[in-house]
């Protein structure tokens, strides 16, 4: 992890309930930018197949708490492999980073089959490091995220303000490209996460509004990822 490289950006993260959403995204509508990817609704499906060690080195460090720490994923959007994204979501102190690149369905399926070959002489930083981490510490595909997400976007500080709803875990599924494969919310309560990134300094105005419309919710080191393995008999 080349944290001196890494561009570092602010993320504050939020569980809010349904009404706190409908109303803050609707004030957030009339005075942001809609993300672009979103359809005439402003929302876009992810899906996420995640990846750890042998070991569960994210899931543990992220449960623990340490403060430096890697995520590696594989990212469609819309259940279509038109666009498909290997990443690394870095985490440095209260910072985070993530680097992404492009890559073929014929290599996403060899990387899901637990296959690094050829990345070792790859020009890519990143899959050079999805090699190292697949062959030393036996990287591999443990759980599949699922949800849709509304974002809207400030140029001023690269502001983008997301609501990801309708979480779902695929459980031990890594089955990335069916669109029919089984999932279930990990949440009871149906909870929407919003999630605020930018650079240095939040505008005043914005940081206004969400502290306007979001009483009572606390600022959360919630995790997409952890939820979603909540349902595995793990043990450290």
């Amino acid at each position: 992890m080349a944290q001196s490289s890494l561009p570092l950006r602010h993320e504050l993260k939020f569980l809010i309930n349904e009404m706190q959403y409908y109303v803050l995204s609707g004030v957030l509508d009339s005075v942001l930018q809609r993300d672009p990817n979103g359809d005439e609704f402003n929302e876009y499906h992810i899906r996420s197949l995640y990846f750890d060690t042998a070991f569960n080195t994210a899931l543990f460090d992220k449960i623990d708490g340490v403060p430096n720490r890697d995520k590696y994923r594989i990212r469609i959007y819309n259940l279509s492999d038109r666009v498909i994204k290997m990443e690394c979501k870095t985490k440095v102190g209260s910072l985070i980073s993530k680097r992404s690149v492009s890559i073929p369905r014929l290599l996403a399926e060899q990387l899901i089959a637990g296959d690094p070959a050829g990345l070792e002489t790859t020009e890519s930083g990143l899959l050079n490091d999805v090699y190292r981490e697949m062959t030393v510490n036996l990287l591999h595909p443990v759980v599949l995220v699922d949800y849709v997400r509304e974002a809207y976007l400030h140029p001023a500080e690269e502001v983008r303000i997301t609501f990801d709803k309708q979480l779902r875990t695929g459980l031990r599924s890594t089955d990335l490209f069916n669109p029919y494969v089984p999932t279930v919310p990990p949440f009871d309560n149906n909870e929407i996460i919003l999630e605020v990134k930018y650079n240095r300094v939040l505008p005043p105005y914005i940081r206004d509004i969400l502290n306007t419309y979001c009483q009572g919710a606390l600022n959360s080191a919630v995790s997409k990822y952890t939820w979603c393995r909540r349902f595995e008999d793990l043990e450290a």
